[in-house]
């Protein structure tokens, strides 16, 4: 992997960043952003195919409301190799939408690429995966032993129940799901494709535009770096940027989600916070 960023511009919201391909793209943000139907996702791959080279560093989404373009830069990671993805965040990403993907759905569209051997999403704290919420998550790829959730502070007892203990790993904190995470990590040999959506961290460390999870700064790190020499391919997202759908359909959604609304006073200082650690990110994951 190479050191040179992408940003993919669908909101205005990354900043500066050295060595950069910027690839405008704000004519897609009403259609693309929260969901999309697959067409349209397939679409707009295929004009990524067109504009970025195939060898790229990290790749910068913006908002989480545009995670689920994480789908087509994994299907573009070169080679025939099979690789894992982590992933963090603080939702599984792994939820039924039954209007073609958004962005708490695509997990298990990577899950099910073949090259793709395990999918792990390390950070939750979302009670997305409770049991009040366990008919909303695609089983499949959880039953095929494909994907396995990290989680602290959500009660996924129902797990057992239904045959699932395997792919839940919970924990009474933050440091203890990093620690057994890197330990596993330091004895895997695969190759690695790793996402970022930044509102797996503690506000603290950066204010996204979703609730967000317990993961310290330090705590990312120690993930990145039990990765090291083994990261074929990376996406950043999670920065924050206000924006009015006009679309009813995403409003409603939205609103359903409970996705909170960015006080226009702070959010300058806010993108100030989130580009400083995107410039740290970078000299983690091509260290």
């Amino acid at each position: 992997m190479t050191s040179r960023s992408i940003v993919l511009d669908l909101d205005g919201s990354i900043g500066e960043l050295p060595d950069r391909l910027v690839l405008p793209l704000r004519e897609y943000e009403e259609g693309v952003r929260f969901g999309c139907s697959t067409g349209r996702l397939r679409r707009l791959g295929a004009t990524l195919d067109a504009s970025m080279p195939r060898e790229h560093g990290t790749v910068f989404l913006g908002s989480g409301d545009f995670h689920h373009l994480t789908w087509p830069l994994v299907e573009r990671v070169p080679g025939n190799q099979a690789f894992q993805v982590v992933v963090l965040d603080n939702h599984p990403d792994n939820m039924r939408f039954p209007f073609g993907v958004h962005c708490g759905s695509w997990v298990r569209r990577v899950a099910q690429m073949p090259r793709v051997s395990h999918v792990h999403v390390i950070g939750i704290t979302s009670q997305d995966i409770g049991k009040g919420h366990a008919w909303e998550n695609y089983l499949g790829p959880l039953k095929a032993g494909k994907l396995t959730y990290w989680s602290t502070g959500v009660d996924v007892s129902w797990a057992s129940k239904v045959g699932l203990s395997d792919a839940f790993r919970t924990f009474a904190t933050s440091d203890a799901m990093v620690d057994a995470f890197v330990g596993a990590q330091t004895r895997a040999g695969q190759p690695v494709y790793l996402s970022i959506d930044k509102d797996a961290y503690a506000p603290e460390v950066a204010m996204t535009n979703w609730d967000q999870g317990t993961l310290s700064e330090a705590g990312g790190a120690a993930i990145i770096q039990s990765l090291r020499g083994r990261i074929i391919g990376s996406d950043v997202t999670g920065d924050i940027s206000r924006y009015t759908y006009k679309t009813w359909w995403k409003r409603r959604l939205s609103a359903m989600d409970e996705q909170p609304e960015i006080d226009p006073l702070r959010l300058r200082g806010w993108q100030e916070q989130q580009h400083a650690l995107n410039l740290r990110l970078l000299e983690l994951i091509h260290a």
